[in-house]
């Protein structure tokens, strides 16, 4: 792309802040929807088994894919995103997402066509990770790129908000089904509805997104003629500490947010006897604390730091997994209701800085590419075998040790925090980062 095709005008910050929290409200509802399915229905309907847990496992099996995949769409998108610009590339990402989701809702089933049914949810489950690996990445550029001084953090939460919406979207669906459902058509067609719905979802945000310009840094990389030419060899050569230090900084807030939401609903609805439509009220209060906690912690970390209030969370989380088993008890509705929101709460204060503490270190030229690399390799190891790896450690050794390997995951996160840069006090200068952009 030729300089003189990049528009000069700087958008309005409402529509950029829009079009960033649009576009990831959108694909993570479409993420979770799926999880919210792994749990409630493709055990029944695509890996029927005569052992109710081995179907559960194999359902979260084909739901880890997509974290692997996302490192993949990061390196993909993030090549366009960094050399054709961030406009495109995040359209490009929502399309995939999108498309993907869509195909889920019409798929046949096991019963219908046998293995192929599993093998075709897991290639859209793959389509899934491809785009949202290039989604993330995109929207936080699109905020903190447009940010003034001083309120890069602030501007960054703007996309981290679409996840507790698109998860309330998502869970309220659900709800909405199974209230007004039997089971038997919610299993013969309702479960569907959620999938196919999302392209109305996906036009409304294709709308918003082809209507915003090229970030201002962007515009300026390519004046200065700042692009290179394989953005993630530059990052893999030159970005190494960064990539490994912000994936192992995101990494409690991955097995928390999965722990809360995918494993949460799966035990609660099996081993500790809550019916669906009791943990999914409690787990969307339990988000309205999440989508709360986001700018609280947005705010704090412009005027703090954002390494001391991520520091200051992620011990919270520690000492919340060691209390973890003693809040999650079976015929206490008043004790998991207090666990999904504290969960969700420390949540929303980690995750509301954790987009520009990502994106700061990495300069403009490969910066899609990095932020979103780190993210989406945290993915890997934080949420992609969270559900399956917390089931596994309750079933074999109760549920304390879920607690345990949380509380195991938040001192990995300490120590690659430490490792951080430091923030700059609210109404200084962004530093290098800053500079680069």
């Amino acid at each position: 792309m030729h300089s003189r095709n990049v528009q000069p005008v700087a958008d309005n910050p409402r529509r950029v802040l829009t079009a960033s929290l649009v576009g990831t409200t959108i694909e993570f509802f479409d993420f979770y929807i799926y999880a919210t399915a792994a749990v409630l229905v493709f055990p029944h309907l695509f890996f029927p088994a005569s052992d109710p847990t081995s179907a559960i496992l194999q359902s979260f099996a084909t739901f880890s894919i997509a974290f692997f995949a996302r490192p993949i769409g990061a390196a993909l998108f993030g090549h366009f995103g960094d050399r054709i610009g961030r406009k495109a590339t995040l359209v490009a990402a929502l399309m995939t997402m999108g498309v993907s989701t869509v195909l889920i809702g019409l798929l046949p089933t096991y019963e219908t066509i046998g293995v192929a049914a599993p093998l075709l949810l897991a290639l859209c489950r793959l389509g899934q990770g491809l785009g949202l690996g290039g989604e993330w990445g995109g929207a936080v550029l699109l905020a903190t790129e447009n940010a003034p001084p001083g309120r890069r953090t602030w501007y960054g939460m703007f996309p981290q908000l679409g996840a507790p919406i698109g998860f309330l979207l998502s869970a309220a669906l659900f709800l909405l089904l199974t209230e007004t459902m039997t089971d038997e058509s919610f299993f013969a067609w309702g479960w569907r509805l959620p999938f196919l719905l999302s392209a109305i979802l996906v036009i409304v945000g294709l709308y918003v997104r082809l209507r915003i310009s090229e970030t201002p840094a962007f515009r300026r990389a390519i004046e200065k003629q700042e692009r290179v030419a394989v953005p993630v060899m530059v990052v893999l050569r030159e970005q190494k500490l960064n990539v490994l230090i912000g994936t192992v900084a995101a990494l409690a807030t991955f097995v928390l947010f999965y722990l809360m939401t995918v494993f949460s609903l799966s035990w609660g609805t099996t081993a500790l006897g809550y019916t669906r439509v009791e943990f999914l009220i409690y787990q969307m209060i339990g988000v309205l604390f999440f989508g709360l906690t986001i700018p609280v912690a947005a705010w704090l970390s412009d005027r703090f730091g954002r390494r001391l209030v991520l520091g200051l969370v992620t011990a919270t989380i520690g000492l919340f997994g060691l209390v973890l088993s003693s809040l999650f008890q079976p015929g206490d509705p008043a004790s998991a209701l207090l666990f999904c929101i504290l969960g969700l709460a420390l949540m929303g204060m980690t995750y509301g800085p954790l987009g520009a503490a990502l994106a700061d270190p990495f300069p403009t030229a490969v910066r899609y590419t990095g932020a979103s690399l780190a993210f989406n390799l945290a993915g890997i190891f934080g949420a992609s075998l969270a559900p399956y790896i917390a089931t596994w450690l309750a079933s074999s050794y109760g549920l304390s040790h879920v607690g345990y390997y949380l509380t195991g995951s938040a001192v990995l996160t300490l120590i690659a925090l430490a490792c951080i840069h430091e923030d700059r006090p609210a109404g200084r200068p962004e530093g290098a980062a800053a500079r680069a952009a």
